[in-house]
């Protein structure tokens, strides 16, 4: 592809920023750590080819060669465009333990990783809509 896979050097110093830069719902869910309501984001089923952004900084995160239907209401991804474009930490929150997905640039909460995916990785990236933006690929 192209296009660069890194963020832009414009990422928000402060959360005043953030604020400005992002609608409520992406503030919420990419600062706030939030999640939206299950079958309800723009991003769930695309039929197009493309590369997902991250909506706070640019970062290319996920490609649609990795998507699949999970059936657990976000889209969901095999795997990661790059590596070191995502990274991962222990979530405790909320009485659970999971594995909670960041923009590796921005540090932008993206959504979780479960270990219940298809082949080849078995992971399935069970991603916030609201995180994301979508960039068509070229035909």
């Amino acid at each position: 592809m192209d296009e660069s896979t890194t963020a832009s050097s414009d990422v928000p110093a402060s959360d005043e920023e953030w604020q400005e830069m992002l609608t409520e719902e992406e503030y919420h869910i990419l600062r706030e750590r939030g999640t939206e309501p299950k079958f309800t984001g723009e991003y769930l089923d695309v039929d197009d080819d493309g590369v997902f952004r991250c909506a706070g900084c640019g970062t290319a995160l996920f490609d649609t060669d990795s998507q699949f239907d999970s059936g657990h209401g976000w889209p969901s991804f095999t795997d990661v465009l790059e590596d070191g474009n995502v990274e991962t930490e222990l979530d405790t929150r909320h009485g659970m333990e999971r594995t909670e997905v960041l923009c590796g640039a921005c540090g932008g909460h993206l959504g979780h990783v479960f270990e219940d995916g298809p082949d080849p990785t078995g992971k399935r990236y069970c991603i916030n809509s609201a995180a994301l933006d979508f960039e068509p690929g070229e035909d």
